[in-house]
């Protein structure tokens, strides 16, 4: 073993040192790992070489050199292991894939769990994980221990195939590690979507006599802070972003007009005021029953509701206001829109639950009843809290609406936020389940409620006594552990507690609110980090697909697409929702990065929009949730053909918001002026 100072150092175990020396060494080992999983030092079958070359603030390159010397083929992968000792229970990171233990104890939701000492493949637990690198959003996987933190990062694809990603600890040695393999193995179980593990996937290369293979890697050797991902992560994307073009196929005022074409069109039915939550891609299409394959139900907020009748309503406004005189059919079209997103704000304002606050969901065969729990009687404070925030601000709009025609939507507006702001423990935790008839809080466990300190920030107009905002900034102080903590979960109604991009995305918008009512330093920092673990889950590089498969034929870009979250491995666009936030987050800081990347958002969303008829198999507008970039839910290439009332609605609003913000010119990859 080398134990010395790093210049370059050729072996199969390096040591590396931090730059200060005052962090623990890390072994850096090259090993073979043979089909049946048994590990070897590299040097003992391939005749195999490190080179390590420090690049400063903790970053080495590797080069790891593998040549078969011998007679005989020898077939396994090789393995690039960065090892810590003295680790009782670590902490990982692997962007978008897995957080920390990745899936709580009380989660209902069945994806993979780390827990120490414990292997449980049927249940989907164990000390040791190994994927694929198209699962995650950047190639890298992170660990921390006691006092130090360490990382590698290599890339989608090399030499030997596509790259595998790895975490493991020894209970019995107290030792941790991550690791890359080439090619990759996902181990102990294959996850596919399903709550069903499927066999591990193992990959191997064979090298015949004389053959020699030079892989790439960086090892990082970090603090104990777990936000030290954040500089190597934009390292990474600035890296990857000269070599991973976005080409939107429309501008931003093209995209703007598409869907909302797209959500009036193909979501909004009068009868009686709704925007269905999905519509088929293919109209014949029908189901057991003989119906459309239409989705024939609505939430309140997120998948469907108000967030998206507001920034219809807000399309339709501006259109009305900036159409050149004489473009009767646009003003028409427009004046129809708007109208439709009333409807929709009328129809769930007028129907509030027993408890005071809004439903969760309207059904047709059923009408109005709680969110997606097992709960009975559950609301989900997310799905309320976006609600009530973008009520508002389709009051802030102005002109006629909160005057005398819309008197429920100031009623409405007032009975959420003081339904929320009576039931606040006294630390400050607002309740992520809601009783729909007693209000009685049923869980208080998550941060799904972080997006009502947005909602309590922004009623400023309501809020003559500031009580609101003194609810706000208690619950800012008490959501904050879960942003220092880089574990944000429990915001979408689907993945129960899991950590999500969502979670990011309500973080962002909490703290930023706060920020901009109060103007204090702390929000602006839990913003800023917010900002940063939701990133995590946006791609830097662009995946590479079959060029048969419809991802490949129409050459999609992922770079700026999110990740949903771990259980939910496929690409989505609801980032969109916070992309003034990510602005102003930028204005606030003087840091052009965090608008950049929602420029570089917008772009990637700006592909795959069906400009007409028959485009993407889909009608015009419509726009699909889920791309899939990996094998998760659908084999990697296809994308849903379902077009889904948020997605068209978030792709909507973030052009809105650029075009709001003067910065709809804007080059996706280069930072706008701020």
């Amino acid at each position: 073993m080398t134990d010395r100072p790093m210049t370059e150092l050729a072996g199969t175990t390096v040591r590396l040192r931090s730059d200060d020396g005052r962090r623990p060494a890390l072994d850096l080992h090259a090993e073979l790992v043979r089909p049946d999983g048994t590990v070897a030092p590299l040097d003992e079958t391939l005749a195999g070489a490190v080179t390590v070359t420090p690049r400063g603030a903790g970053c080495h390159d590797v080069v790891v050199t593998v040549e078969n010397a011998t007679a005989a083929a020898v077939e396994g992968a090789v393995r690039v292991r960065l090892e810590m000792a003295h680790v009782d229970d670590p902490w990982w990171l692997v962007p978008g894939a897995f957080y920390g233990e990745n899936r709580p104890l009380d989660c209902e939701r069945l994806y993979p769990r780390f827990a120490v000492g414990h292997r449980d493949p049927r249940s989907m637990v164990s000390d040791h994980w190994e994927m694929r690198a198209d699962r995650a959003a950047s190639p890298a996987v992170f660990g921390w221990g006691a006092g130090a933190g360490m990382a590698l990062v290599g890339e989608e694809l090399s030499p030997l195939g596509m790259v595998g990603l790895g975490l493991r600890h020894d209970d019995d040695a107290k030792t941790a590690s991550v690791h890359l393999t080439f090619p990759y193995r996902e181990d102990p179980i294959t996850y596919d979507g399903s709550e069903t593990p499927r066999p591990a996937d193992v990959r191997t290369w064979t090298w015949q006599p004389g053959d020699r293979t030079t892989l790439h890697a960086r090892a990082y050797v970090l603090g104990e802070d777990r936000h030290g991902y954040a500089p190597v992560l934009r390292e990474l994307r600035d890296g990857f972003a000269a070599h991973a073009p976005v080409e939107p196929w429309v501008s931003v005022e093209e995209a703007a007009g598409i869907a909302a074409h797209g959500l009036y069109r193909w979501h909004y039915d009068p009868d009686p005021g709704v925007l269905l939550e999905t519509v088929g891609f293919d109209r014949g299409v029908r189901g057991g029953d003989g119906a459309p394959v239409d989705r024939q139900a609505m939430h309140v907020g997120w998948v469907s509701g108000i967030p998206w009748a507001f920034a219809l309503l807000a399309h339709a406004r501006r259109v009305r206001g900036t159409r050149a005189a004489g473009d009767d059919a646009a003003v028409d079209d427009s004046a129809a829109q708007a109208l439709a997103a009333e409807s929709v704000i009328d129809l769930i304002c007028s129907e509030r639950a027993p408890c005071g606050t809004f439903w969760g969901r309207w059904e047709r065969e059923t009408g109005w009843s709680q969110s997606w729990s097992p709960v009975a009687g559950a609301l989900h404070a997310r799905t309320l809290g976006e609600a009530t925030l973008f009520l508002l601000r389709a009051l802030a709009l102005g002109d006629d609406v909160g005057g005398p025609s819309r008197p429920t939507w100031v009623t409405a507006a007032r009975a959420n936020l003081d339904a929320m702001a009576a039931r606040q423990r006294e630390d400050g935790n607002l309740g992520a389940m809601h009783h729909a008839a007693t209000g009685e809080v049923l869980s208080w466990s998550g941060a799904s409620a972080l997006i009502w300190i947005a909602a309590l920030c922004e009623a400023e107009p309501l809020d003559a006594d500031g009580r609101y905002l003194v609810v706000a900034e208690r619950a800012g102080h008490y959501y904050a552990r879960f942003v220092e903590q880089e574990f944000i979960h429990g915001a979408p109604e689907d993945v129960d507690l899991a950590p999500s991009s969502e979670d990011g995305y309500a973080a962002v918008m909490a703290y930023v609110a706060l920020h901009r009512r109060t103007g204090k330093p702390r929000w602006l920092e839990l913003a800023r980090r917010a900002a940063d673990w939701m990133l995590t889950f946006r791609y830097t590089y662009n995946v590479t697909f079959e060029a048969l498969t419809t991802l490949g034929v129409y050459d999609f870009a992922t770079r700026g697409a999110d990740q949903a979250s771990p259980p939910n491995q496929h690409l989505h666009a609801y980032g969109l929702v916070c992309t003034q936030e990510m602005v102003e987050l930028s204005r606030a800081c003087g840091d052009d990065h965090y608008a950049e990347r929602a420029l570089e958002h917008l772009a990637c969303f700006r592909q795959l929009v069906p400009r007409t008829d028959g485009e993407l198999n889909a009608y015009r507008g419509m726009i699909t949730e889920r791309y899939y970039q990996t094998s998760c839910f659908q084999p990697k290439g296809m994308l849903l053909t379902l077009s889904h009332a948020w997605s068209v609605g978030v792709l909507l609003l973030g052009c809105e918001q650029v075009i709001a913000l003067g910065l709809a010119d804007a080059p996706a990859t280069d930072p706008p002026d701020s």
